[in-house]
């Protein structure tokens, strides 16, 4: 198979590294807006060539890494794809999407969310074993063609990835608690500490716990802020049960009743027993 990519940062980067080793894909081309990312992209030996838009509709399958608003108007660009052409969205939420998608198109397309990534982005980010090991979970497969389930499900296989299936409502109420909850939380972080410390003395007593909570207020803002604007009722919804807890936890704290707060404390902890 001929592949394209559009979109080519850590998401699209790392999968056309991945592709290069399994024995289904021919070729893979990339697509950017981003001239310095396409030139990046090609120094890096992420894609095979740079092609232009109406090259990568020749594709195979296209896969669409760029942020989710985004892919929203990309999709509608490519109404006159063939019949056996596969589009695969791999963006973090799934419901406006999957309703944006032109009524020509829908059976040939696949609504993907690979829950993978780090804090980098650009071309430099890619990481060659970024989907192997992860899951990437399918929404809404039953509006989806045949051909394009299986390839969609052969490929992301050989990349090493674990497959779920899941609805787009759960799969939105789910990821507003486990990824996006967490980079709102980590950007609020970064704003609080910003705005109160200086500088110096953030480098000189920032310990492991600060870094792994700050680390991920490092993502794309252009990406994320698409992210929270599509999720925007789950996500607010996660941080008013977030903030029920933290002021559980002030509460106590006030109150000075230390008994209470460890074990509140105890209770979060068994958490890790499950992941």
């Amino acid at each position: 198979m001929k592949i394209g990519i559009i979109g080519l940062g850590l998401m699209g980067g790392s999968l056309g590294l991945a592709l290069k080793h399994i024995k289904l894909v021919s070729k893979t081309c990339g697509f950017d807006h981003n001239l310095s990312h396409c030139e990046e992209a090609l120094k890096l030996g992420l894609v095979d060539e740079i092609v232009k838009f109406s090259e990568i509709k020749k594709c195979d399958m296209i896969f669409l890494a760029i942020p989710v608003e985004a892919i929203i108007s990309v999709l509608q660009n490519l109404k006159d794809i063939p019949k056996n052409t596969t589009i695969v969205d791999l963006g973090s939420t799934k419901e406006k999407i999957i309703n944006s998608v032109p009524k020509e198109i829908r059976s040939n397309f696949i609504a993907a969310h690979p829950m993978t990534g780090t804090e980098k982005f650009g071309p430099s980010a890619a990481v060659e074993e970024l989907y192997h090991d992860s899951i990437v979970v399918l929404c809404n497969m039953d509006e989806s063609g045949d051909i394009h389930k299986n390839r969609a499900i052969q490929v992301f296989s050989h990349i090493g990835m674990k497959i779920v299936f899941m609805e787009a409502i759960e799969h939105d109420k789910h990821a507003s608690f486990i990824s996006h909850l967490p980079h709102a939380l980590s950007y609020a972080l970064a704003n609080s500490v910003m705005g109160e410390e200086e500088p110096k003395s953030i480098l000189l007593l920032a310990g492991g716990g600060f870094k792994d909570m700050s680390r991920i207020a490092k993502s794309s803002p252009l990406m994320w802020k698409d992210v929270f604007k599509q999720n925007r009722k789950n996500l607010l919804h996660s941080i008013e049960l977030f903030e029920k807890e933290l002021n559980k936890c002030k509460a106590i704290i006030k109150e000075e009743k230390w008994e209470e707060l460890e074990k509140w404390m105890s209770n979060a902890t068994t958490l890790h027993k499950i992941l």
